[in-house]
């Protein structure tokens, strides 16, 4: 149920995850309960948190169902034990089609999960160089957007690539999302060139603080992350940057902001009908 109040301190974690299961969640897991001390009433993850693992058959392999996800058990543990509300980044989940989701969960302040939602867009490019991803040939799109009701306001959910279409961030907005997360894995190359702007656009557009708990460092298969994990409010101002380095993030921030932002910018309410080049 919503609070009576609109302001809360929030963390970013940024990691270096590996392919060992048990050593990236014992390690995310300490990182919350630091967070948790230095006063962090909500903590974000990054994409992949569990496991940064290279190539279809050691994704699929070790995916595991959300029954059975020992990422999952022990982010609900941490969330009630702290009595915080937590969101899980991204864990890979195994479906019944023999395909993966690369899934989200929020988890309320007892522990259970208040929503789910699947990256909707593939990472599906080439890079140059011999670097190329395939996101489609192992993991299942999610197909719906998904807006929840935490204490201090609407948080709306998305994952890593999903920053590049506006159009989803736009429909959260509209929706009501006055928070949105981007928990991602962007690579070197990519985070060096729009990492920053995308995420302090999509903010400027939708008028909604952006969180962006981020991956860092190598992995493997040789894949390069960019790191900084980022806070961004609704006027599209860095509150937090956590640089290259593993390590927490946080900012304390006010959801009342988002409407005196968008009092002075209503760009949300004044789309327009018009005729699209491709009818």
């Amino acid at each position: 149920m919503p609070s009576d109040t609109t302001s809360f301190s929030v963390a970013c974690l940024q990691v270096c995850a590996g392919s060992d299961l048990g050593q990236n969640i014992e390690s995310a897991v300490g990182m919350i309960g630091d967070a948790i001390n230095d006063g962090a009433d909500f903590v974000l993850m990054p994409e992949n948190v569990t496991m940064m693992e290279w190539g279809r058959k050691a994704i699929t392999s070790k995916a595991q169902t959300e029954s059975d996800h020992q990422g999952l058990a022990a982010f609900r543990i941490a969330a009630k034990q702290h009595g915080i509300w937590l969101h899980c980044g991204s864990l890979a989940v195994s479906l019944d089609d023999g395909r993966v989701a690369n899934r989200t969960y929020v988890l309320d302040s007892d522990g259970e999960i208040a929503a789910r939602y699947d990256k909707i867009h593939m990472f599906d490019v080439d890079l140059g160089n011999g670097e190329r991803y395939a996101e489609s040939s192992t993991f299942a799109p999610g197909d719906k957007a998904v807006l929840i009701d935490l204490p201090w306001g609407k948080l709306g959910l998305t994952i890593c690539y999903d920053l590049r279409f506006p159009s989803l961030f736009r429909d959260l907005a509209q929706a009501g999302a006055e928070m949105i997360t981007v928990p991602s894995a962007f690579t070197q190359v990519t985070g060096e060139a729009h990492w920053h702007v995308l995420l302090r656009s999509r903010a400027i557009e939708t008028g909604a603080f952006i969180f962006a708990p981020a991956q860092t460092g190598i992995h493997p298969g040789d894949r390069k992350t960019y790191g900084h994990a980022l806070i961004v409010d609704p006027w599209g101002t860095v509150l937090a940057d956590a640089g290259t380095e593993p390590g927490i993030i946080g900012s304390t921030v006010d959801v009342a902001d988002v409407g005196r932002i968008r009092q002075k910018m209503p760009s949300l309410g004044h789309d327009r009908p018009f005729a699209r080049v491709s009818d």
